[in-house]
Order: structure tokens, then sequence, then C-alpha cells
């Protein structure tokens, strides 16, 4: 199991300011779960800082000067299939290639109109597809890697604004008012025949089908969707993969969040809920939130 938190220590005043680094409370884990020997899921949680490197000067004190600005903050689950190795290379593969590409595209974001971030967008989705490419490349190449895909959820956050990037089944939620909401949308076979009207979610036929995927990085397809939403000082967020969800309802999902004294003790309570369910799955959580400390 391992975890990650961001240290921070940005200043920055006024109303409706964005949070400083040391406000932003986050935490994430993963865990194979008690059935498979393998983990094959990835997280990543990390800021794009925007800096000065200071090489040599004459000023007395060039302290103010060398300090860095966060520019946007990244939060990503990746549940890799494929089995074994290759699983597990899908998902590395897949958060290592969506960060330099982001990387690239957040510059369009800060030079483009603010009012209309559909090429930035645009450029999310293309992003998602370019690692799509590089996987289904590296998975030619290499009769090891065959079949290797992953699913791949990403949380941007370019307060005030946040952009929700989804390729598989890995899914996100904010709490709101004491309102848990599935920002994601399950790409599954079985969501997809509800959404043509074959079946409702209660049929015996949408559980069997809840865990075949009808869009992966990596894989036959992948459909990569970006959704737009407003950050607020209230909201809690949640990064997790099916092994999460397969045993622990939105319910109790709610309470855990409702109730945390930090994201790090609502992640490890959440991952105890999962193993005491079955833990069937690999399991990855990730809690944000904000936190006024000024």
């Amino acid at each position: 199991m391992a975890g990650g938190e961001i240290p921070a220590n940005v200043p920055e005043e006024g109303p409706g300011r964005r949070p400083l680094d040391d406000e932003i409370d986050v935490y994430g884990l993963t865990h194979p779960g008690k059935v498979r020997k393998v983990n094959e899921d990835h997280f990543l949680l990390c800021s794009l800082q925007k800096h000065i490197k200071l090489y040599h000067t004459s000023l007395p004190d060039a302290s103010r000067l060398v300090a860095n600005e966060r520019v946007a903050f990244i939060s990503m689950v990746a549940d890799g299939v494929g089995g074994h190795a290759a699983g597990e290379e899908a998902s590395r593969l897949a958060l290592e290639g969506i960060t330099r590409y982001i990387t690239e595209a957040i510059h369009v974001y800060y030079t483009a109109d603010p009012d209309d971030d559909a090429q930035f967008t645009s450029l999310l989705e293309e992003s998602a597809l370019k690692v799509h490419n590089d996987l289904a490349a590296r998975a030619a190449s290499d009769p090891n890697l065959k079949g290797m895909a992953t699913t791949l959820t990403l949380w941007l956050g370019v307060w005030p604004r946040a952009y929700l990037l989804q390729v598989g089944d890995s899914r996100g939620y904010t709490l709101s008012d004491g309102k848990l909401v599935q920002m994601s949308r399950d790409q599954t076979m079985a969501e997809a025949f509800v959404d043509q009207g074959i079946f409702g979610r209660d049929d015996p036929a949408h559980k069997r089908l809840s865990h075949i995927l009808s869009s992966a990085i990596g894989g036959p397809e992948a459909a990569p969707v970006v959704r737009r939403f407003e950050q607020n000082w209230a909201n809690v967020g949640l990064l997790c993969s099916d092994g999460l969800t397969r045993h622990v309802s939105d319910d109790q999902i709610r309470d855990r969040l409702a109730n945390m004294t930090s994201a790090r003790q609502a992640c490890e309570a959440l991952l105890q809920d999962a193993l005491d369910g079955g833990g069937e799955d690999n399991i990855t959580v990730v809690v944000g939130r904000s936190i006024k400390k000024h």
C-alpha cells in the first residue's frame, strides 16, 4: 500500500481566492485487496508550478523572486486490466503519459479566451487519445503486453474551475451540502445497454455486464469524456477505482466523507470498508478538500 500528500506554501489573499497550498487537504492510497496478488491500480497527486529559477544576481535579497506559484492541481486514478504486469504497466504508463500531455495543454488554458474553454476541453480529450495510441503501440510491439488497457479518471483544478476527464469506470464524486453526486459516468457495457433501452439498472444482466468496459485507454475503443464544473470551498472530492465501489455503497461513501476528520482518515476508513466487504479487487481511493486557515 502507498500513500501521498501534497505539501504547500504559496501565499495568496483576497475574496473568493483559491486555496493556499497549505489549505489543501488531500491524500491517496492504493491496496491490492484480499484476493489478488498483484496491484494493477495506480494514482497520482501533483501540482503544476510556475516558478522562477534564479542563477545569479546583484540584488541584496532575491528571496522574493524565488517563489513557486501553483498553476493547477491534478488528481488521477488508473485501474489497469490485462493481468499481472500488463495491467500494472498500462496504468503506470497512462498516468505518466497524461501528465506530460496535460502540462502542455495547461499553457493553452491560460492563453485562450477564459469564457470559451472548448479548445482546452478538446485538448484534454486529445491528450487521453494520445495516451491511448501510445499504449496500443506499446502492446503491439511487446507480446507480453498484449491486451493491456486501463481506466483513467483525472480531476484537474484550475481555480475556480475544475475538469473531470474520464475513460472507463473509475469514478469521481463530489460531496456538496451533504449530498453525494457521482460526477463521472461508468463506461461499461451495462451502462451502454441502459442508454439503448435494452434493460434497466435493476435487471440481473446489468450486474453481470457492469465490469465489462466499453471504453478504456489501450483497449479496442477509447471514448474520453470531459466535464466542467465550478469549485467550491465547501466541497469534498473523491476519485476511486471500482475496487471501492464494488463493496462500498454510495450512502456509506457519503457518510465517510461527511464525517471525515482529514483526507487521510477518510481514505483509510473507506479502504477498510472495502476490505471488510470482501476486497475482491485492487482498491484505490483519493480524497481532497480545502480548509481555510487564514
